[in-house]
């Protein structure tokens, strides 16, 4: 009788330990959902992609060919507006893009050079390969056309004149320019073919960066 007994207080323990295992189970599995959405929503348990930097950050980046390379574009292209400026814009029809083109990339190069000096790029999710070589190829085609546009207003000059004269027939549209304007824009035509030629060189090196 004392053993049925026993034997009796057992299986009822043992009974009441799965039920109780049994019941843990459903809950688990009936707030798993919750869990799961808990999880998504916290910030700390959603992990990020690290960004795609190819370039060192820091003063490090320019000793890279790419850093010099911007270098060049901010002095060069800062040049250019400079000396279009000084010559009055004798021009505006064809020199207007100029300014716009030169101005705006001086702008853009030299806050994409600041996010690499001060380390901002590596805080900014994104892959910075690929957009360094959309950055460069948009530059390339704006500043060849830039280019294009002051070579084409110096291009005129007759050497035994003191002035140019540029006519759009289509237009009917005269401008002037004296030796003065025309030395300077002459001087403005270097440095933007130089520029143009900077930008070429960054946008393949971003190429072989983004390939990579």
């Amino acid at each position: 009788m004392g053993v049925a007994a026993h034997l009796s207080d057992r299986f009822a323990t043992h009974d009441s330990q799965g039920l109780t295992h049994f019941n843990t189970l459903v809950l688990w599995k009936a707030f798993e959902p919750l869990r799961e959405m808990a999880e998504a929503t916290n910030p700390a348990a959603t992990s990020f992609p690290t960004p795609t930097i190819s370039l060192p950050l820091g003063l490090d980046v320019l000793r890279t060919y790419s850093g010099a390379l911007i270098c060049l574009e901010i002095v060069f292209g800062g040049l250019v507006w400079i000396l279009v400026a000084s010559s009055n814009v004798p021009v505006p029809l064809l020199q207007g893009w100029v300014m716009f083109v030169s101005v705006t990339m001086f702008v853009c190069s030299s806050v994409y050079l600041a996010l690499f000096l001060l380390g901002f790029a590596d805080k900014i999710n994104a892959d910075w390969n690929f957009m360094d070589l959309v950055y460069h190829f948009i530059a390339l085609l704006f500043y060849f056309a830039a280019f294009v546009l002051e070579a084409a207003t110096t291009s005129a000059y007759p050497g035994h004149l003191n002035s140019t004269c540029i006519q759009i027939p289509s237009r009917k549209i005269i401008a002037f320019l004296d030796f003065q304007q025309y030395s300077i824009n002459v001087v403005a035509t270097i440095f933007a073919f130089i520029v143009t030629v900077c930008y070429a060189c960054s946008m393949f090196m971003g190429f072989r960066r983004w390939r990579k």
